[in-house]
């Protein structure tokens, strides 16, 4: 169903459509799987994205062509109608093509990305291993971002929800570093090399555990992910890494216990609950961060006044943005 159409308008965001808008402009497809009416024809449901979010889309009577040529992580452009269905707004295609050159199109427009250029987190991030003073805890950190390389640079931090976008897990990991930095002011007690060193590496595995593809978004899982999990994997990187630099067997063990004990719960892949306060705080800033990531993408979506459809990553619960005075 490929067509040409040359008609220019005005591109925006999926935060901003209305029902009854005429779309024409470009996508990047999330999600495609090609289902059967009630009649038996075919029809493409897709779920479309750009850097402000998601939103289903549905190409009716679609033809064997359309079938293998319009897939995952594909940019095109379409031309179309939002409409509403069961309460929840969804594009009607009218007309689609993939993206050609001449659209002049950034991915940036097109893909989720973390707010900041990949490079600056990153020296942000080797600016936080410098600060932690125990020589063979900060080699251990060392060696395992030198492993990672520049995958660093782009990886998202999860398959959906919380920063599942482009260099998430590098943003993830700065503004833990950087809230964690100031609890340390109200929390003199804990030990900063402990702390710091968690925060990196608690998800770093997440780089073996989850494929990415060129755009640095989540495709599926690797097999060592979906059997070990990167709670597992990262434990044996530290390790691996502690026993290669001659890190002191307790710090070993008491990374290690940081890394397993993060999720806190059995059922969300911790056999341990945490038992040092670094551990503790590693937890609940993992989650802090995350929670505070979810609900700031919900309230971009939503009007001043306004409450958010149920949130199921925020426990099903709706969110409501207050209006300005």
């Amino acid at each position: 169903m490929e067509m040409e159409f040359e008609e220019k308008m005005e591109i925006r965001k999926i935060n901003e459509f209305k029902t009854g808008d005429s779309l024409i402009t470009f996508f990047l497809i999330r999600k495609v799987e090609c289902k059967n009416t009630g009649s038996g024809k075919k029809y493409l449901d897709i779920v479309f994205g750009d850097s402000s979010g998601e939103i289903v889309a549905r190409l009716w009577e679609c033809t064997a062509e359309d079938e293998v040529q319009y897939v995952k992580s594909m940019l095109v452009k379409i031309k179309g109608t939002v409409i509403e269905w069961q309460g929840k707004k969804q594009v009607k295609i009218e007309r689609i093509r993939p993206v050609k050159e001449k659209d002049g199109i950034s991915l940036h427009e097109l893909v989720p990305v973390a707010p900041y250029a990949p490079e600056d987190m990153f020296t942000e991030l080797s600016t936080f291993i410098t600060k932690i003073e125990k020589n063979t805890l900060r080699e251990t950190v060392q060696l395992i971002i030198a492993e990672a390389g520049e995958k660093l640079l782009t990886h998202p931090a999860a398959l959906q929800n919380h920063h599942s976008l482009r260099s998430g897990l590098l943003y993830h990991t700065l503004t833990m570093l950087q809230a964690g930095e100031k609890l340390l002011e109200v929390y003199t007690f804990l030990d900063k090399d402990l702390l710091f060193a968690g925060i990196i590496l608690h998800d770093i595995a997440k780089l073996d555990e989850i494929e990415a593809n060129d755009l640095g978004l989540a495709t599926d899982y690797t097999v060592e992910g979906q059997l070990l999990g990167h709670i597992v994997q990262g434990v044996k990187k530290i390790d691996k890494a502690a026993q290669r630099v001659g890190l002191d067997e307790e710090t070993n063990l008491i990374m290690q216990h940081m890394i397993l004990s993060h999720h806190y719960e059995p059922e969300f892949g911790s056999p341990k609950r945490p038992m040092v306060p670094e551990a503790e705080i590693l937890h609940y800033l993992d989650i802090l961060d995350a929670r505070m990531f979810d609900m700031c993408k919900v309230l971009g979506d939503i009007q001043p006044g306004d409450f958010s459809e149920r949130v199921w990553v925020l426990n099903n619960r709706k969110i409501y943005k207050p209006q300005k005075k």
